[in-house]
C-alpha cells in the first residue's frame, strides 16, 4: 500500500467517524471533473464530498483538521480564477445543499443554502414581484454560495452594486468545525457551548481592526468594484462591524458558508434597451460618464469577436437588433412608467449622437430581440476562448477595474500593453462599472510563453494600479492574481490581510493559495505541450486534432443550467458534475493527458463518464465554445472497442439499417414474433430493454408502393433522401413528404437504398460507418446538384457533418452542402405563394436534438408559425429517446427521466392537439410515453400532406 493510499484511507476513516453517511467520491473517474473550473489551472483533489446539511460540513472540517488535509467549497464550478479548485477535498454544494429555505415578501429577504442556483432564487422570488439584485452571466449555473465567495456583481451592477451589498447574514462553519451567523452586528455562536471560541475570534478581529484603522479607510474601498483581498473597511466602527459583509469576497479561505439571507429588490415596472455601436471599444469607453448621467440599470460592453463567433456557431440571425460597429454597449433603462423610460431613451440617444462618437444607435423594442442580444453578451467568456476563426484565448487579466471616468485611458494604455508583448485580447464587461473582462491569447504550452504571459500580466497589474484600479472587480483573485496583491496594496496592507485568515484559519486549511501566501500565478497551469492523438475523426476545426477539441471546454459550465436551450439533458436528469458536457470534457482532457487517467483509449472511467451522454449534439450548438461530445463519445467508442468484444447493444442497435432492410421481406412474421415472449427475449439478447415496445417494421411491398406513388410526374428539382427509419418503420412518410414538396413547387425524384451510417457513428463502429459513407457518397456525388432532402432529421444531421468530418473528401463535402432537412427545403425552396392545406390552431412540437443543432434558422417551430399556426407549444430540450440510447436496457430509465424534463408534461395536457416529431425516434417516445393509440405523433409532412382529409391522415 503506497502513501497517498495509506493516507485516503485514513481520511475516509475520518469522514466515517466525524460525517457518518457522508457522500464521498475518491479516484480519477469522480474527482477528475473538479480539478478543474473555468480558470487556467488544475488541482486535482484527493476526494470530493456531497454534503447534504451543515452537520455534514461540520464533519468534513473536523476531519479534515484531524488529518491535516485542505478544504475547498466549490459552487457551480464557473470561477475563471482558480477560486473553486484545491488540493485536498473538494465540497460540492450545488449537488444536495441548494433548498430555497425562506422567502419573507414583507421583509424582502430570502434565506438560501450556499448551493441555491442563481436563476432557481430569481424564478421563486419574481412570483413575489422580486429579485435578487446581482445577475452574473452565469446566472443559470451559478450558485449563490459562489458568488459570496468573490463578492460576484454581474450585467447590472449599476443599479444593484456587489453581492456584499445585499447580504444580510451568513451561516458559517469555521476551519475548526464551529457553527456561527455573521451579520451586521459581528458574530454569534450556533450552539450556545462555542460561545467563548466565537467571542474570542470576535475580540482577535476587533483588535486587528483597531491597530489598523487608517491602513484600512486608506487602501480599501476606494472605487466601486475593489474585490481584490479582504474587504476589512465593512468592520470599521463607522460601518458597524459588519462581519456578513467582510466574509462576502473571501474566496473561501476564511470560512465555509453554508447558508445566507440575503436582501431582495423590486421588479422594475418597465425598461428599454438600446444598442449602440462605436469604433472600437475605447470610443465606447469614451460615453459611459455621459451614459450613467441618465441613471442606467446596465451599461454592457463587446467588441466584434464576439459577435462574429455567435453568428458564425449559430446562424447570422442568432445576432440581430446590433447597429453598424466593431464594437457595441449595451444600455438598459428601467422606471415605473414606459412612456418615461422610452422618453429617456429617445434623450440619451440624441445626446450621444450629438458627441459624436457613435456609428449607429437603436432603441431594441422586440423582446425577442432583447433576448438574443443578452444571450450573446451573457455567452461573452465561452464565444471569445474559440473565435471563428480557431483562435484560443484565456483568462487571467480577465476581471480588471478601475473607476467609469478612468475606463478608456485605462483601454487605450491596456491595447498598448498587448501589443507590447504581441498579444490578442478579446473585450467585453460591465463598462458602466468600470470592469474589463478579456481573453488573451497566451501560450501557456510553452516555458517562454509562460515567461509572457507573467511579464504581461505583472505590467497588467501595474497599469490598473496605475489608474486607481483594481485586479478584480467580481471574479476574485484565486490563483490568478493573488501573487500580484502585493503590487496593488502596501506590505501593512498584506499583513493585515494575513492576520484576517490567521484568525479564522490559524492552521491554513481554507482553500490554500488563494490571496493568503498565494501560489504562483504560472503554478498548476492546466496547459501543457501534447502530442497528437491519431483519430478516425478529421476533427477539421480543431488544429491539434482530438487533443484541441476536447480543450475547447473551458469550464464555463452551461451545460450544467436547467432551462434555456436543449444542452446537456443527462446533466438536467441526474444533476451529476460528471454527466454534463463540461465534466465528460473534462475527463477526456484527463485521458488525453495521460497522467491520473493512465490506460488511453482503454479508460473505463472515461467510458463510464460517456455512458449518460445521450449523443444528441445540442452541446455543439449550445455550448459557447462549440464542444461537440456527440462525435468526441463516438470517437472514443471506436477506440475503446477497437479489437474487442462489444456491448450487445452496438450489434443489435448499430446495425439496424440492415437488419431492418432483411426484416421487411418478411416484415408480418417478424413482427409477430417481436410482439410475443421470444421478442422479449430477442430484445434481452440484444441488450435492449423489453419496457418498451419494438417499432412495427414496414414491408418491402408497402415502400415499393410508396416509392412508386412518389415519382414526380415532370422533372424533379431535388433528391428526396429515402433514409434508413424511413424505409424501414414508417415510408408513408416520404410519400406524404414527396407531395408536399411537389405541392410547394419542389418535386422530388426518391433516393433508395442508401444510408448516411448515423448507426455505426453512434455506436462507435467507425470504420463500418466510413465505408456505408463512401458508398452514399459516390451515389449522390454524381454531378448532380440539385438538393438533398432528408425527412429524418438525424440521417440530414449525419450527411451534414458526421460524413465531411469522417471522409474529409471534397465529394462529401460536396454532398454535405446540398443537405437540406424537410424544414429547410420548405423554407429555402418553396414557392413563394405556396399555401398549404388548413392547419390546427396549436400543435405540441418536438424538435429533434440534431435538427436544432445542425440546421440553424430552419426551425420547425418557425416555418410552423409562418404557416398559420398560432401556437406551437414547442418541447425545449431532448425527447430522450435519442436513437439507440433510449432503447438500451441500461438506460431506460435515464431516458425517461429526459422525457419527463419537458416532453412528458406537454404530453400529459395534450387536450386533443396533434403532436409533431419529424424525429423518428422522438415520434417513437411519444408514443411509448402517450400510451394511447389514439395519440400518434405525425411527421411535418403528414400534417402539411394535401392528400388528407383531415392535418396527419397520410394516405
Amino acid at each position: 500500500m503506497t502513501t497517498a493510499t495509506r493516507d485516503l484511507a485514513g481520511l475516509m476513516a475520518r469522514f466515517a467517524e466525524f460525517a457518518p453517511g457522508l457522500r464521498v467520491e475518491t479516484g480519477p473517474g469522480a474527482t477528475g471533473p473538479y480539478a478543474y473550473d473555468a480558470s487556467n489551472y488544475r488541482v486535482p483533489p484527493r476526494a470530493v464530498a456531497f454534503p447534504r446539511t451543515a452537520d455534514d460540513v461540520v464533519g468534513v472540517l473536523r476531519a479534515c483538521r484531524v488529518a491535516g488535509v485542505p478544504v475547498t467549497a466549490r459552487g457551480g464550478g464557473t470561477s475563471m480564477a482558480g477560486n473553486a479548485v484545491g488540493p485536498g477535498v473538494v465540497l460540492d454544494f450545488s449537488r444536495y445543499m441548494n433548498r430555497i429555505l425562506d422567502i419573507d415578501v414583507e421583509a424582502r429577504t430570502a434565506r438560501v443554502e450556499a448551493g441555491v442556483v442563481l436563476d432557481a432564487l430569481r424564478s421563486a422570488t419574481a412570483l413575489h414581484g422580486l429579485d435578487f439584485g446581482p445577475d452574473p452571466s452565469s446566472h443559470s449555473r451559478c450558485t449563490l454560495g459562489g458568488m459570496i465567495g468573490n463578492d460576484a456583481c454581474g450585467n447590472r451592477s449599476v443599479r444593484d452594486g456587489r453581492t456584499s451589498g445585499h447580504v444580510v447574514a451568513l451561516e458559517i462553519v469555521t476551519a475548526d468545525g464551529v457553527r456561527a451567523v455573521a451579520d451586521h452586528r459581528g458574530l454569534h455562536p450556533v450552539d450556545p457551548r462555542d460561545g467563548a471560541l466565537v467571542a474570542r475570534l470576535e475580540a482577535d478581529l476587533k483588535r486587528l481592526v483597531g491597530d489598523n484603522l487608517a491602513l484600512i479607510r486608506t487602501e480599501l474601498g476606494r472605487i466601486p468594484r475593489q474585490v481584490s483581498g479582504y474587504q476589512l473597511q465593512h468592520l470599521l466602527p463607522e460601518n458597524g462591524f459588519d462581519l456578513a459583509r467582510a466574509l462576502v469576497g473571501t474566496e473561501g479561505t476564511c470560512a465555509v458558508v453554508t447558508a445566507a439571507t440575503v436582501r431582495l429588490v423590486a421588479t422594475a415596472q418597465a425598461s428599454t434597451l438600446l444598442t449602440l455601436g462605436y469604433d472600437d471599444v475605447v470610443a465606447a469607453a469614451e460615453d459611459v460618464p455621459q451614459i450613467l448621467r441618465f441613471s442606467p440599470s446596465a451599461v454592457e460592453g463587446m467588441d466584434e469577436a464576439i459577435v462574429a463567433t455567435m453568428r458564425s456557431r449559430r446562424g447570422p440571425d442568432s445576432v440581430t437588433g446590433l447597429p453598424e460597429g466593431r464594437a457595441w454597449l449595451y444600455v438598459e433603462l428601467e422606471g415605473d412608467d414606459q412612456a418615461e423610460v422610452n422618453a429617456r431613451a429617445a434623450e440619451l440617444l440624441g445626446v450621444l449622437k450629438d458627441l459624436g462618437r457613435l456609428t449607429g444607435g437603436r432603441v431594441v423594442e422586440s423582446p425577442a430581440e432583447r433576448r438574443s442580444l443578452w444571450r450573446v453578451r451573457e455567452d461573452g467568456a465561452g464565444l471569445a476562448a474559440r473565435l471563428v476563426d480557431g483562435g484560443e484565448s484565456w483568462p487571467g487579466w480577465e476581471d480588471a477595474a478601475v473607476a467609469p471616468e478612468d475606463l478608456a485611458a485605462y483601454l487605450r494604455g491596456f491595447r498598448k500593453l498587448l501589443a507590447s508583448h504581441d498579444l490578442t485580447g478579446v473585450l467585453y464587461g460591465h463598462f458602466g462599472a468600470g470592469c474589463v473582462h478579456v481573453r488573451i491569447d497566451f501560450d501557456m504550452t510553452t516555458g517562454t510563453g509562460r515567461e509572457v504571459m507573467r511579464r504581461f500580466l505583472a505590467e497588467a497589474a501595474a497599469l490598473v494600479v496605475e489608474h486607481g484600479g483594481t485586479l478584480s472587480g467580481e471574479h476574485g483573485d484565486g490563483r490568478a492574481r493573488s501573487e500580484l496583491l502585493e503590487v496593488m496594496y502596501s506590505h501593512r496592507m498584506i499583513a493585515a490581510f494575513a492576520a484576517f485568515k490567521q484568525v479564522f484559519d490559524p492552521d491554513g486549511l481554507l482553500n490554500p493559495g488563494v490571496i493568503v501566501d498565494p501560489a504562483p500565478l504560472d503554478a498548476d497551469l492546466a496547459l501543457r505541450e501534447l502530442p497528437l492523438v491519431d483519430t478516425t475523426f478529421g476533427f477539421p476545426h480543431d488544429a491539434d486534432g482530438f487533443a484541441g477539441a476536447v480543450r475547447r471546454c473551458v469550464g464555463v459550465g452551461r451545460c450544467r443550467s436547467d432551462s434555456g436551450g436543449v444542452m446537456c439533458p443527462s446533466y438536467r436528469a441526474t444533476g451529476e458534475e460528471n454527466d454534463s458536457t463540461r465534466g465528460r470534457a473534462r475527463m477526456l482532457q484527463e485521458m488525453v493527458r495521460g497522467e491520473a487517467v493512465t490506460d488511453g483509449w482503454r479508460s473505463t472511467e472515461v467510458r463510464d463518464a460517456l455512458d449518460l451522454c445521450l449523443s444528441c449534439k445540442a452541446c455543439s450548438s449550445d455550448c459557447p465554445v462549440g464542444v461537440d461530445m456527440a462525435t468526441y463519445k463516438a470517437e472514443f467508442l471506436h477506440q475503446h472497442y477497437r479489437g474487442r468484444l462489444r456491448p450487445r447493444s452496438h450489434y443489435s442497435l448499430g446495425w439496424l439499417p440492415k437488419t431492418s432492410a432483411l426484416a421487411g421481406y418478411a416484415a408480418r412474421p417478424v413482427n409477430a414474433l417481436l410482439r410475443g415472449p421470444l421478442g422479449k427475449l430477442l430484445a434481452r439478447l440484444g441488450g435492449v430493454t423489453t419496457k418498451r415496445r419494438i417499432p412495427a417494421f414496414a414491408s418491402r411491398r408497402a415502400l415499393r408502393k410508396t416509392l412508386r406513388a412518389a415519382q414526380p410526374a415532370g422533372p424533379a428539382k431535388a433528391i428526396l433522401f429515402v433514409d434508413s427509419f424511413t424505409r424501414a418503420f414508417r415510408p408513408q412518410v416520404a410519400g406524404a413528404a414527396s407531395r408536399v414538396l411537389a405541392d410547394a413547387g419542389i418535386p422530388c425524384t426518391p433516393q433508395d437504398g442508401l444510408c448516411c451510417g448515423l448507426t455505426w457513428v453512434s455506436t462507435g463502429q467507425l470504420d463500418t460507418a466510413r465505408k456505408v459513407m463512401a458508398r452514399t457518397v459516390a451515389a449522390l456525388d454524381n454531378g448532380d446538384d440539385r438538393p438533398v432532402v432528408v425527412a429524418e432529421p438525424s440521417c440530414a444531421a449525419a450527411l451534414k457533418r458526421d460524413v465531411p468530418e469522417l471522409l474529409g473528401t471534397e465529394a462529401a463535402r460536396r454532398v454535405a452542402d446540398r443537405v437540406q432537412t424537410f424544414t429547410g427545403a420548405l423554407t429555402d425552396l418553396a414557392d413563394e405563394g405556396w399555401t398549404p392545406p388548413p392547419l390546427p390552431e396549436t400543435v405540441v412540437l418536438q424538435t429533434h436534438c440534431h435538427e436544432y443543432a445542425t440546421f440553424k434558422g430552419h426551425r420547425p417551430a418557425d416555418l410552423l408559425r409562418r404557416l398559420g399556426v398560432r401556437e406551437v407549444d414547442e418541447a425545449e430540450g431532448c425527447c430522450g429517446l435519442a436513437g439507440n440510447f433510449g432503447f438500451e436496457a441500461e438506460h431506460y430509465d435515464t431516458s425517461i427521466a429526459v422525457a419527463d424534463l419537458a416532453l412528458k408534461p406537454r404530453l400529459d395536457r395534450l387536450d386533443g392537439r396533434p403532436v409533431v416529431a419529424d424525429g423518428f425516434s422522438c415520434a417513437t417516445q411519444i408514443d411509448h410515453l402517450a400510451g394511447d393509440p389514439d395519440i400518434h405523433a405525425l411527421h411535418l409532412a403528414e400534417l402539411l400532406d394535401p392528400a388528407a382529409d383531415q392535418p396527419g391522415e397520410t394516405t
